[in-house]
C-alpha cells in the first residue's frame, strides 16, 4: 500500500504537499556490536485506558525493551527518557526497571542498567548532605537487590544543597565506596534539567570537568565509565583523553553522536543515548557497520538521523521525549501519542511535521502507510485540514 499524500504545516506558517518514500530497510534483529558498548535510554508507553494518572501501559513498555534487545542494544532504564522526575516518580521508576529487570531475564542476551537517583528526597531548607546520601543509597541498593547495574544519575537536590565541590566529593565518596559492581557516572547538562545548573560545584564547565575527573581519578575501580550529556564535543574529546584507564566515555551528545563514537584515531566514545530509543534499526545496523571496519557504510547510514536527532532535542532540549514517544507511535510501537503528564503537548505540530519528515528521510519509517494516517490524524486533530486525504 502506497504512503498517502499530506499536507504539512511549516514554521514560517506555509504548507508542504509531502509523501513519504519507501519502507525502511533495515533488520528488526541485530546481533550485540563489539567494537562499542551502545545504551538506548529507553521511553515508556503510557496507559489511557487507566482510571489512575500516569499509569504505565506494562506491556508495550516492556515490548519496546525487547525491541531495542532484539536489536543488539543494551537498555538505560529508567532514566530521564522514561520522563524520570517529569511526571515519572520514584514509586513508578522503581516498578519499572523491576518489570524490565524481570523481562531481561526472558531474553537471550538482554544487557540492562537502571537510573539511581535521589527523586524520593523533596527538597526544602532542611534538607541536608546526609538526607541525600541516604537517598542515594536507597536506590543503589534497590537496583543492586534487584539484580541490576547501577547508572549513578546527577541529582537536583544535591546541585540545590551543595556548597562547595567538597560535597560533591562528599556524596560520590559514600555512595562509591559501597556499591557492588562498577556504575555508569551520569553528567546532565543544564540544557536537559535546568535544576543541574552549576553541578560539580561550578557554573565553569572546566572547573566543573575537573571536580568530576577529580572523583573519577579517586574512585575508578568501580566506575565502568561516565556518560556526559553536554551536547559539546569538543569538551567530550577533551574529556575522554583524560579518562582513568578502564573508564568508558558514554557519549549523551544526540547532536554529535555519529562522530564521536566513530572518533579520531585516539580514542572514540561509547554511547548512552536518548536518541538511539529512536532510531535503534539504524544504530543497530551502524554498529555492525563499524564491527566489520565499514567507515563508510556507518557513516551513510547515521548521517541522515543527525538532523532528525537536532530537531528532536532542539531547545527547549528537555522536550525532546515528547518527539521520542512520537515515533514509536508513527511506527507503531504503540497506539496512541500521549505521554505522562501530557507531555505530548511539549512540541507543536510544525514540529512533529518536521520530524515526520526528517524520519521518512532517514529511513526509519518501518511502515509509511500507517505513519502518514498517523501522522494525518494528527493534523486533523490539530485543525490542519487534508482536503482530498483518505479517512
Amino acid at each position: 500500500m502506497m504512503a498517502r499524500k499530506l499536507v504539512l504545516p511549516q514554521a514560517d506558517g506555509s504548507l508542504q504537499t509531502y509523501t513519504a518514500g519507501p519502507a525502511s530497510h533495515y533488520a528488526s534483529t541485530a546481533p550485540i556490536a563489539h567494537s562499542r558498548v551502545a545504551y538506548a535510554a529507553a521511553h515508556v508507553v503510557l496507559d489511557t485506558q487507566s482510571a489512575q494518572p500516569n499509569q504505565i501501559d506494562w506491556e508495550a513498555t516492556l515490548a519496546y525493551r525487547h525491541h531495542l534487545w532484539s536489536l543488539g542494544l543494551a537498555v538505560a532504564e529508567a532514566m530521564d527518557t522514561s520522563q524520570r522526575s517529569m511526571g515519572l516518580d520514584w514509586p513508578a521508576a522503581s516498578e519499572l526497571m523491576q518489570r524490565s529487570l524481570a523481562a531481561a531475564k526472558t531474553h537471550p542476551g538482554a544487557r540492562i542498567a537502571c537510573g539511581a537517583g535521589t527523586d524520593q528526597l523533596v527538597f526544602s531548607a532542611d534538607t541536608t548532605i546526609e538526607d541525600i546520601k541516604h537517598a542515594y543509597e536507597e536506590q543503589c541498593r534497590f537496583i543492586e537487590d534487584a539484580g541490576g547495574r547501577i547508572i549513578l544519575m546527577a541529582s537536583r537536590v544535591l546541585a540545590a544543597r551543595a556548597q562547595t565541590p567538597e560535597d560533591y566529593m562528599h556524596v560520590y565518596d559514600h555512595i562509591l565506596s559501597q556499591v557492588a559492581h562498577p556504575v555508569i557516572i551520569h553528567w546532565l547538562g543544564a540544557m536537559f534539567d535546568p535544576a543541574l545548573t552549576g553541578y560539580w560545584g561550578s557554573h565553569d564547565l572546566d572547573i566543573a570537568m575537573e571536580n568530576c575527573l577529580a572523583i573519577l581519578q579517586r574512585h575508578a575501580t568501580k566506575i565502568d565509565g561516565i556518560k556526559i550529556s553536554l551536547l559539546d564535543a569538543e569538551r567530550e574529546i577533551a574529556m575522554r583523553r583524560r579518562l582513568p584507564a578502564g573508564i568508558k566515555m558514554y557519549t549523551g551528545d544526540d547532536f554529535n553522536y555519529a562522530d564521536l563514537m566513530l572518533g579520531d584515531g585516539q580514542d572514540y566514545s561509547h554511547a548512552l543515548l536518548g536518541i538511539f530509543d529512536a532510531i535503534a534499526p539504524a544504530a543497530a545496523a551502524a554498529l555492525q557497520q563499524l564491527d566489520a571496519g565499514n567507515i563508510e557504510r556507518y557513516t551513510t547510514i547515521l548521517e541522515p538521523t543527525v538532523p532528525l536527532s537536532r530537531h528532536i532535542f532542539q531547545a527547549p532540549t528537555f522536550n525532546y521525549k515528547a518527539g521520542i514517544v512520537f515515533l514509536a507511535y508513527l511506527n507503531g510501537h504503540q497506539e496512541h501519542f500521549k505521554m505522562i503528564g501530557g507531555l505530548e503537548k511539549a512540541r507543536s505540530i510544525q514540529h512533529l511535521a518536521q520530524l515526520f519528515v526528517l524520519a521518512d528521510q532517514a529511513h526509519l519509517l518501518v511502515d509509511p502507510d500507517l505513519a502518514s494516517a498517523r501522522m494525518q490524524a494528527t493534523l486533523v486533530e490539530a485543525g490542519i485540514t487534508q482536503e482530498g486525504a483518505p479517512f
